[in-house]
Order: structure tokens, then sequence, then C-alpha cells
């Protein structure tokens, strides 16, 4: 069994020449009711993706100030078409995102924190990202794991055109801090720093990123870019 979760240390500021505002505070997650101030249940778009788990707000769970998503393996799912793939539903799993759009304003910026603990078996594809509201890309994957003992750290401007980094993923079971700074760099593209436990690990640029509002995402997919099968005892993140 893979045990994983997302503490109550989630925090996105956004940060300008004149103010800096918490849009999402720490508190997020100290109860249900604070989960549903800041957050939706499943993808903005409903409950598939692109992985072999369909989310169901079943498997989503708050208790001392930590979130934690369930994915369960399951059979008779039926199955979910995405990319004009036809992709067999394996697990039912959890997943959040945030009320707040976020944008990096001309001469802006946005920081992003979180603990986490994520499991990195075969088949567990966990992941903190942001995505675009309105078409695709931009995407920041600010912190991605695939099932392959790594995080990764990711920037699409297009689906060819990717700015990626693997960094291993020590000691799964313990907490690691993550955050990410994106910053306007030139009133047209968005400098985007990633780091793990205070250390910066990528420095990576979305092209024309700025003005563009994106969703936040916490999910716990399986299998699709992490390998199949994935485990049959319950995953946690």
């Amino acid at each position: 069994m893979h045990r994983s979760s997302l503490l109550a240390f989630l925090l996105a500021r956004i940060i300008s020449s004149q103010a800096a505002q918490t849009l999402i505070p720490t508190t997020c997650f100290s109860s249900e009711s604070a989960l549903e101030s800041y957050f939706n249940y499943l993808y903005p778009w409903g409950s598939d993706h692109n992985g072999g788990a369909r989310m169901d707000k079943a498997h989503i769970a708050i208790s001392s100030d930590t979130l934690t998503l369930t994915a369960q393996s399951v059979t008779g799912q039926p199955s979910t078409k995405q990319g004009g793939k036809t992709i067999q539903i394996n697990y039912l799993s959890g997943t959040v995102n945030a009320k707040t759009h976020f944008t990096v304003t001309a001469g802006g910026a946005l920081n992003f924190s979180a603990q986490f603990q994520a499991p990195t078996a075969k088949g567990t594809w966990p992941a903190f990202w942001l995505t675009a509201v309105q078409g695709w890309p931009p995407e920041v994957d600010m912190a991605e794991w695939k099932g392959d003992g790594k995080i990764s750290f990711n920037t699409f401007n297009t689906s060819s055109q990717v700015e990626a980094k693997d960094v291993t993923y020590s000691d799964p079971g313990k907490w690691h801090d993550v955050r990410a700074e994106l910053r306007d760099e030139n009133g047209k593209d968005v400098a985007v720093k990633f780091y793990l436990d205070g250390k910066e690990e990528a420095n990576q640029v979305g092209k024309a990123f700025v003005g563009t509002a994106m969703y936040l995402i916490i999910d716990l997919q399986m299998e699709g870019s992490s390998g199949s099968p994935g485990p049959k005892s319950s995953t946690y993140f």
C-alpha cells in the first residue's frame, strides 16, 4: 500500500509591484467546508483525463489539515476517449481544482508552495499543475510523479516544445516541500523557477504565458504516462 497526502500548506500568492495577496490560504484543508470554499471537485472539465483513473468525490478526504486522494482498483467502468484514444478505466480516484483562476499579469508574479508525500510506484501519476482555462497550452507541471522514482518539473509551450527536468525523489514516504515561482519576464513570456525542499531544480520559460488564465489542479491520476499495470492495492496522495 502506498500512502501519500497533501498537507495544509498549500499557499498561492500573487505578487505585483504594488501589493501581495494570498489567494489560497494554508487553512484551505482545515475542514471540508474550507476545502469547498477554495476548490471544486473533479477536473474543471469533468471526471476523466488521459489516464486510467476516473475521478470521484468519494475518493477525497480531509483530516488533520491534510487532503488525501485515494485511487482504488475497480472493474466494470465504461472506457473514456481522450485525444482520439480509447482508455480503459481501471481506478476510481480523486482530484480537486481551485475556484480561483491564476494569471501572471504584465509586471506581476505568482508563487505556489505545498508540502507533499507522493507515491512513485509504477502506475501512479499524481500531479500539482497549472493548465489553460481556454485552449492549450499553457501548462506548468509544478510537480509531477510518473511512477519512476522521480519528480518532474515541466513547462509546455506546445505539445512538442516542452522544457522538462526530472529529479530523483528520495524518501517518498516523507513530506517534501514543492515551490514554483512564476514571473513576467518581458511583458510576454513567463519565467518559471521550480524548487524541491528549498533547492532550485529548474528554470524554464513559458512562451506568451503573460495574461493567460490557468486552472490549478491537484490530482491522483493512474497509469497513462506512469506505466501499467498500476498497483492493485489502494494508492493515496
